[in-house]
């Protein structure tokens, strides 16, 4: 049980036995600045339970007390983990970076939320390589999160560990620098996804995670978030809501194009990036996604490094 959990629940008792006839039941207004000195109102249960976990807003410096792991990358979903630009699939993701960079033109670009229509079509592929070919450029700094918090599988990609992540942020349970950590790589942080939990949809909405992305975001120049896929559930629509684009991993042959049109149209009112056409036939397409903008009410693939 968290410790949020558990100070709710005694100042619950607490008020169930001393309410007044008729009082209301709102909780009290949280504190507007994260980590700044604020009186407690009486009911200071609630108060420390509104407010837990938060501290200072973490700054550059802070960043150099990030842990540091042996990751051990697997080679078959990491391209160029080790900087070689022989292996397939290495120029499409600096092609991918590119696209991105000029997507700042249109606006404000800095978190990407990574998604797809179904399970195993390839998002968790796209963020790590994207992330790695972003890092490659000199003095960026870039942050990956797995917010797929039902199957979090960017540890396994990265091989590292699972926890402390995101679920336990979002619990109260730890601060931002304490669920990130870095590898070999200079200027790439990781907040992998934490324990499973049943309440995934609960927790994002919450508040933290839209905090987390507050406070994180000023301290690199990308944000890449890989996120479960649209179908069947809501956690995509509603962690779409704080970032400033949303790219689409489509699997090529396997994904139905109903689909495909459904995870669009619930994501319309966010600002589509595009869509990465994954697990292309080599034989016929010579590279392993295309990438391509929306256009109307179909999705249209652009030629290998466009």
């Amino acid at each position: 049980m968290s410790r949020i959990h558990e100070a709710l629940k005694k100042a619950e008792q607490e008020r169930g036995v001393h309410r007044p006839a008729g009082a209301s039941d709102a909780l009290p207004a949280a504190p507007s600045i994260p980590g700044a000195a604020v009186p407690l109102p009486a009911d200071s249960a609630l108060a420390a339970a509104r407010s837990i976990a938060v501290g200072e807003i973490p700054t550059l410096e802070a960043l150099s007390r990030v842990k540091v792991a042996a990751w051990k990358p697997d080679p078959k979903i990491i391209v160029a983990f080790h900087g070689g630009d022989e292996r397939t699939g290495t120029e499409e993701f600096r092609s991918l970076r590119s696209k991105l960079y000029q997507g700042r033109d249109s606006g404000p670009l800095r978190k990407v939320l990574v998604t797809s229509a179904l399970p195993q079509e390839g998002k968790t592929y796209v963020a790590a390589n994207l992330i790695h070919s972003i890092v490659r450029q000199k003095e960026r700094r870039a942050l990956l999160i797995d917010a797929d918090l039902r199957r979090s599988r960017l540890h396994a990609a990265l091989g590292t560990h699972l926890t402390p992540g995101l679920t336990e942020y979002l619990k109260g349970e730890a601060d931002e620098i304490s669920i990130m950590q870095r590898g070999a790589i200079e200027n790439l942080y990781f907040i992998p996804g934490g324990n499973s939990v049943p309440n995934a949809s609960e927790l994002i909405s919450n508040g933290r995670f839209k905090l987390l992305l507050e406070r994180l975001t000023p301290l690199f120049d990308w944000v890449i978030i890989d996120s479960p896929p649209c179908i069947a559930m809501s956690d995509a629509s509603l962690m779409a809501e704080f970032c400033d684009g949303v790219l689409v991993v489509v699997a090529a042959g396997k994904t139905p194009f109903d689909l495909a049109q459904k995870t669009r149209e619930q994501l319309k009112k966010f600002r589509m990036l595009g869509v990465v056409l994954n697990k292309v036939d080599l034989q016929h397409a010579g590279g392993h996604y295309y990438y391509g903008h929306y256009r109307g009410s179909e999705s249209k693939g652009k030629k290998k490094g466009s």
